[in-house]
């Protein structure tokens, strides 16, 4: 009897451990960003192409969040007075950068460039970021999640190199 209750004891330890593993790996971050900025508004109504806030798509590895310098060019004085653009105002107004989170990191063994595939491979930002013009919030998780996978079918699907070397450093 007591072996058994060993051996019942151990599977059960092992199905909890392979169960939170499988939590731990598949879980995504969530952040709250400091400001709910609506893409809804600017890429939405106003029609504001990604490129002219994430201006480091058409020249850098990294797109880059927008700070005041960005923001600053329209947001100098308050439009609407709403309390997430008063904020905005205020951030610009003091010279305070806005500490966003950024939800996507790629590991430093990887080379990304949004340059090679937004400008060279003409891709979507829809693609990687889902629908940015439909959301009334900063997302809290990864649309598509940094993987070797998603990288690879994308690869795969475009006709371009698997070559290990292309990508990771």
């Amino acid at each position: 009897m007591k072996k058994y209750l060993m051996l019942v004891a151990i599977a059960v330890g092992f199905l909890a451990g392979i169960v939170l593993v499988n939590y731990l790996v598949g879980r995504r971050e969530s952040f709250v960003q400091p400001i709910d900025f609506s893409h809804a508004v600017h890429a939405g109504k106003y029609k504001i192409p990604c490129m002219a806030c994430h201006q480091g798509v058409m020249m850098r590895a990294s797109a880059g969040i927008p700070n005041i310098e960005v923001c600053g060019a329209c947001h100098s004085t308050p439009m609407k007075k709403t309390p997430q653009e008063l904020l905005v105002y205020k951030y610009v107004s003091q010279h305070k950068q806005i500490p966003w989170y950024s939800i996507y990191h790629v590991p430093d063994y990887v080379y990304f460039s949004h340059r090679r595939h937004v400008l060279l491979g003409k891709l979507d930002c829809k693609l990687c970021h889902g629908d940015m013009a439909a959301l009334t919030s900063p997302p809290k998780t990864q649309f598509l999640q940094i993987k070797m996978q998603n990288c690879w079918n994308c690869h795969v699907k475009h006709g371009v190199t698997t070559d290990c070397s292309h990508c990771h450093r």
